[in-house]
């Protein structure tokens, strides 16, 4: 058992989207929640963790924060967003949900035994993961199910 190095410490990651009330709809849609009090007119904080979020702020909202220029993440890849799925039915079952609601399929699925993932990007072109680790395969005495495979 690991002990965090910051107990308690709250992380954001700031994620520029065009329309804040279609992306929030979008994720609801994915199963994700909101935290209300770090959401507004401008922005909407997802949770993605106990202390850790997302916020979806519009594009203005974004330029305050920033000093450098906003890039289209439908040209420029900044940064790939991965979560996992409690269950493997779930990969298929938020990526098709995403695809019904707007999203573009970005990787097939990718089966490695130990792992199953796929990718989608979503409304404003931002590339997301869905995985999920088979728990047999995490355990500390588990074999790796794929020599050279990393994540």
């Amino acid at each position: 058992m690991t002990t965090p190095a910051h107990p308690g410490r709250m992380f954001f990651v700031t994620l520029p989207v065009a329309d804040v009330a279609r992306s929030r709809a979008f994720f609801t849609a994915l199963g994700f929640t909101f935290d209300e009090r770090f959401s507004g007119e401008g922005a909407a904080c997802m949770q993605v963790g106990e202390q850790a979020s997302v916020m979806l702020g519009s594009h203005e909202t974004f330029a305050q924060h920033s000093k450098l220029p906003m890039a289209d993440p439908r040209t420029h890849a900044l940064a790939l967003y991965s979560f996992d799925v409690p269950a493997r039915e779930d990969v298929d079952r938020v990526v098709d949900t995403a695809l019904a609601a707007g999203a573009v399929e970005a990787d097939p699925l990718e089966d490695l035994g130990f792992m199953v993932s796929r990718s989608f990007f979503d409304l404003d072109g931002h590339g997301w993961q869905v995985m999920w680790t088979d728990p047999a395969a995490a355990q500390p005495d588990a074999e790796p199910a794929a020599q050279g495979a990393g994540v």
